[in-house]
């Protein structure tokens, strides 16, 4: 009998942590059928998507507001077919606005909910807490805090995973361990020289303006026009070489555009991102996951944000969180990577923290020799997701027979 099995990942990021186990636990389970919201990756694993996730992601609080009533829509769509189908089970991967809400009413149908990357109630309303106590079966986290203060506040099931990054990169991140990569843009220094006085041998910039257009037309320009003025006043007489990756979820003519400033050296395809970070000493990256995937490859890094003045008078004056926007920073609980938001994300400030990369070579290798830090920080419980959710779901589905 086939076990109807309900899946949200409503932005690219969920998509990603959706990916980690869901060759496996299909391949395990195959009279699993799973329908809900993804993208393109799940579609070609067998998920059925009544909502594809390009119609699903919005960007900033505004940008929320203005689609309620097609999120409303959508709720009501999904919750129609989770009747029709008799579903017992759902798993929600982040997009908390959405999943939460979704939680609530799934579980008065009586389906067990598994809420994969926690809701960052530690961020403002820490009574969401209580509220996925009453509603998960299982709730799963992925950074290293959360596990124990999600449990203290009465989450009775919380399972802390192997943060997929970690599973997406194992063997580069191995090659990491044995030096193979990444290179620094400093030679190494001899036995008589200190890492400050080892020289400058080329400086090559990663960009990476986000997956969303929003973020592309607001960082994207702002980007170029700090390593074109870095170029030009390089008085150090090196190679500064500029890189670009362009994310497949937008109209490439935009990135066209950019492209076509005689800037960017060397354009690389979201699927060659693994690439891009091996020939990248330093980054200028939009806050989100890939700031996480940079510490991983220990690529000291300059995170830019820009949002609405709306949503920034709600972050301000409601959310009220004064610490890192960016998750590598959160995880470390650290600055290790500087921050430029709103009106501090300009040219000239992205220049001037790429400058100190390059002129500071004690600080450069201080970030690098922290980020190192950063796999054993994401390590999880020593489960199996795949085979937990298998178990749980036949076990759920043998008790509704």
């Amino acid at each position: 009998m086939d076990k109807n099995c309900l899946i949200i990942a409503g932005e690219l990021s969920g998509e990603e942590h959706a990916l980690s186990f869901l060759s496996e636990l299909l391949t395990i389970t195959p009279n699993l059928k799973l329908f809900g919201v993804g993208g393109d990756n799940m579609l070609a694993q067998g998920v059925e998507l009544i909502y594809h996730l390009k119609d699903f992601s919005s960007w900033g609080i505004s940008e929320v507001f203005t689609k309620i009533p097609f999120y409303l829509m959508a709720m009501k769509k999904i919750l129609n077919e989770v009747d029709k189908r008799n579903c017992k089970v759902a798993i929600l991967i982040d997009f908390q606005e959405f999943n939460l809400q979704l939680a609530k009413r799934l579980k008065k149908r009586g389906v067990a909910v598994f809420y994969y990357v926690a809701p960052q109630a530690w961020v403002w309303r820490s009574y969401r807490a209580n509220i996925l106590s009453n509603i998960v079966h299982t709730l799963f986290t992925i950074l290293p805090f959360e596990k124990e203060w999600f449990s203290s506040r009465g989450v009775k099931n919380v399972l802390a995973v192997i943060h997929p990054l970690l599973k997406h990169y194992s063997k580069e991140l191995k090659e990491i361990e044995t030096d193979n990569f990444p290179q620094t843009p400093f030679q190494s220094p001899s036995q008589s020289q200190s890492q400050s006085q080892s020289q400058l041998r080329s400086f090559n910039i990663l960009l990476l303006p986000g997956s969303r257009r929003h973020e592309v037309t607001n960082l994207l320009p702002q980007f170029l026009s700090a390593v074109d003025s870095l170029k030009k006043d390089n008085e150090y007489k090196i190679n500064i070489s500029v890189s670009l990756v362009v994310a497949s979820s937008i109209n490439r003519d935009i990135f066209r555009y950019y492209e076509g400033l005689g800037v960017v050296d060397k354009v690389y395809e979201q699927n060659q991102l693994t690439e891009a970070m091996k020939n990248a000493d330093v980054a200028i990256a939009s806050s989100g996951t890939v700031t996480l995937t940079l510490a991983l490859f220990q690529i000291p890094t300059v995170v830019c944000y820009k949002i609405s003045l709306f949503s920034e008078l709600i972050y301000r004056y409601i959310v009220k969180y004064y610490g890192p926007v960016s998750l590598a920073n959160i995880v470390h609980e650290e600055m290790l990577f500087p921050e430029l938001m709103q009106n501090r994300m300009t040219s000239h400030n992205i220049k001037m923290q790429l400058k100190r990369f390059l002129t500071d070579n004690n600080y450069y290798f201080q970030v690098k020799e922290k980020l190192k830090l950063t796999k054993n920080k994401l390590a999880g419980d020593d489960f199996n997701v795949s085979f937990y959710l298998k178990e749980n779901i036949e076990k759920l589905y043998s008790l509704n027979t």
